[in-house]
C-alpha cells in the first residue's frame, strides 16, 4: 500500500510454468493482491502461481487483450492496476516505481520504457524492436504524442482505466491504453525499466503470425482513433 492506495497486479500468462514463479517472486511487497490470469494454458502455470502465491483467474478465450480485461473485472475494490508479462522479460522489482508514481499521484498511466543491456542476449527480436519505433513514429505523425516504448510493464488509476472505456481483445492493448489516456488529457510518466531475454517461448514476436497481427491490430487503433478525432472536429 502506498499513500493509502491498494495496488493489484496483473499477470496474464499463456503457458508461462518456467517463469511465472520467478515473477510472482519479485513482485514488490507494495502489492496487495497479484492476479495471475491463465489464459488457457496446456502445462502447469495455473498450479504453479497457485503455489507462488498468487490468485488464478480462468480466462479461456485467447487473447493479451481478454486476459488483462479478465484480471480487471476480477479486480475488486483496488486503486491501482499494475500489469507484468509472465515471460520474466520483465524485472518484476522494477514496478515499484511504476506503482509509486502512480499511487502518489504523480500521474494517471507510468509506462515502462524498456532499455537492453547491449552485453546480454537480446531482450526483443530487430524486427520488434524497430517495429515499435515505426509504430511511435507514426503515433506522433497522425495524434502529436510522442511515447519511447509501448511495453508491456505499466500501471494505471483503475478510475483512469475504467474512463478509458478498453476494448482491445489482443495485440492492440498496449497501443489503445496509451492513446486513449494521451487524447482524454491524462497526465502520462515513461519511466525506463530494463529488459531481458524472456524464458520459454514468445506468443506473439517469436512467431510469424504473431509479429503480423500486433502490427495489423495496433495501426488499427492508430487509424481508428485518428479517424475518430477527424469526426469530433467537424461536429
Amino acid at each position: 500500500m502506498l499513500n493509502q492506495k491498494h495496488v493489484t497486479v496483473i499477470i496474464p500468462a499463456l503457458n508461462e510454468e518456467q517463469s511465472i514463479a520467478k515473477v510472482i517472486g519479485e513482485i514488490p511487497n507494495c502489492v496487495d493482491q497479484i492476479l495471475v490470469v491463465d489464459n488457457d494454458s496446456q502445462d502447469a502455470t495455473a498450479e504453479l502461481a497457485e503455489q507462488a502465491g498468487a490468485r488464478v483467474i480462468r480466462e479461456s478465450s485467447k487473447g493479451y487483450g481478454m486476459a488483462c480485461l479478465a484480471g480487471i473485472r476480477e479486480s475488486g475494490k483496488t486503486d491501482v492496476l499494475a500489469f507484468v508479462d509472465g515471460g520474466y522479460s520483465d524485472f518484476p522489482e522494477q514496478l515499484e516505481d511504476l506503482i509509486e508514481a502512480v499511487a502518489n499521484n504523480r500521474c494517471d498511466l507510468a509506462i515502462g520504457c524498456r532499455q537492453e543491456d547491449s552485453s546480454k542476449p537480446r531482450g526483443r527480436f530487430r524486427h520488434q524492436k524497430w517495429g515499435t519505433k515505426l509504430v511511435c513514429f507514426i503515433i506522433q505523425l497522425l495524434h502529436g504524442f510522442r511515447f519511447e516504448d509501448l511495453g508491456p510493464m505499466r500501471c494505471i488509476k483503475k478510475s483512469t482505466l475504467i474512463i478509458l472505456n478498453m476494448e482491445d481483445q489482443d495485440f492492440g492493448w498496449t497501443v489503445e491504453m496509451q492513446l486513449k489516456a494521451a487524447k482524454a488529457g491524462f497526465t502520462i510518466l515513461q519511466i525506463p525499466v530494463d529488459y531481458r531475454k524472456r524464458l520459454g517461448k514468445s506468443k506473439i514476436s517469436g512467431t510469424l503470425k504473431g509479429s503480423i497481427m500486433a502490427g495489423y491490430k495496433m495501426f488499427y487503433w492508430i487509424i481508428r482513433l485518428a479517424i475518430s478525432q477527424i469526426f469530433r472536429n467537424r461536429h
